[in-house]
């Protein structure tokens, strides 16, 4: 099993290596950066925790390949690699926030029109690693890939290059943060090991919230105050990016999930992974 936090180095040089520091502590296992306009920018800040950190891996979650050009990302790709002692993991997307897009002055193709550019995006990061006029990873034959997404393309896409598979559990509507039914990720996660027939990968989820404490009830309640009456509190409970109760009742839930789902890798937030703190020492 293992823990990465996602988080973003906006506050600056020193909180930002306090934070890396403190995950590495705490015992996550990755650290990663999101791919956001209105935050730092995803890459230079795993250098920095590298430097500022011993063992941790460090990942994009994830980086949306829309924005970049194919070879000029395997180029920074195999630099972050080699400025992190091959301790980076590569996680890639197709974007999804429109305004983003547009913001960048960057076409907003349809969904299979970007899939295409990161099935080129992964085209060109393979033969840039083996063209031996161009710097080597580290890792060979390059930095183990994650590729995040839900739809069937995507999946089956991730279940013949991706070494983890990130499933997002969650998305973004007109009317804010939509939840995936966990019947809905049952299937996902079932279609995608289908497709890998065999093939060995790691499944991934973003989990929303954690909390240790006594008081379930009450926190599953001011949870569902934050959607505003589209869930109940006891509708919140059935769904698994929500981690709520004693740490050792969210240690066998994390247990469950690997059993249910297949998913024995989790990302959260920096609030969250002070949460999580309390629970890691019953999972390890």
């Amino acid at each position: 099993m293992r823990f990465c936090v996602n988080m973003e180095a906006s506050a600056g040089r020193r909180e930002w290596v306090r934070r890396c520091r403190e995950a590495e502590e705490i015992g996550m296992d990755v650290i990663a950066t999101p791919d956001h306009l209105g935050i730092t920018a995803p890459l230079l800040p795993l250098v920095l925790a590298a430097e500022v950190t011993e063992r941790a891996r460090l990942t994009t979650l994830t980086l949306n390949a829309a924005f970049y050009n194919p070879t000029l990302l395997a180029r920074d790709v195999v630099s972050v690699d080699v400025c992190t002692d091959g301790r980076f993991e590569l996680g890639l997307g197709t974007g999804y926030a429109k305004p983003e897009f547009d913001k960048a002055g960057i076409p907003f193709e349809r969904a299979g029109a970007r899939v295409d550019h990161l099935v080129r995006t992964l085209d060109e990061l393979e033969r840039f690693y083996a063209d031996p006029e161009e710097p080597n990873p580290v890792q060979q034959p390059g930095p183990p890939v994650l590729i995040g997404g839900e739809g069937d393309r995507m999946l089956r896409l991730a279940a013949r290059r991706a070494d983890i598979i990130a499933f997002p559990g969650a998305g973004i509507d007109q009317n804010g943060l939509h939840l995936r039914e966990p019947e809905e990720l049952l299937e996902r996660t079932r279609f995608v090991q289908k497709a890998l027939d065999g093939r060995d990968a790691e499944l991934n989820l973003l989990v929303q919230h954690v909390e240790v404490t006594n008081d379930s009830a009450g926190a599953y309640e001011r949870l569902a105050e934050r959607f505003r009456g589209a869930y109940s509190a006891e509708q919140l409970r059935r769904y698994p990016i929500f981690l709520i109760g004693s740490a050792e009742h969210i240690a066998e839930e994390l247990r469950a999930h690997g059993e249910h789902y297949g998913i024995t890798y989790f990302s959260v937030s920096h609030t969250s992974m002070i949460e999580l703190a309390k629970v890691l020492p019953r999972l390890r």
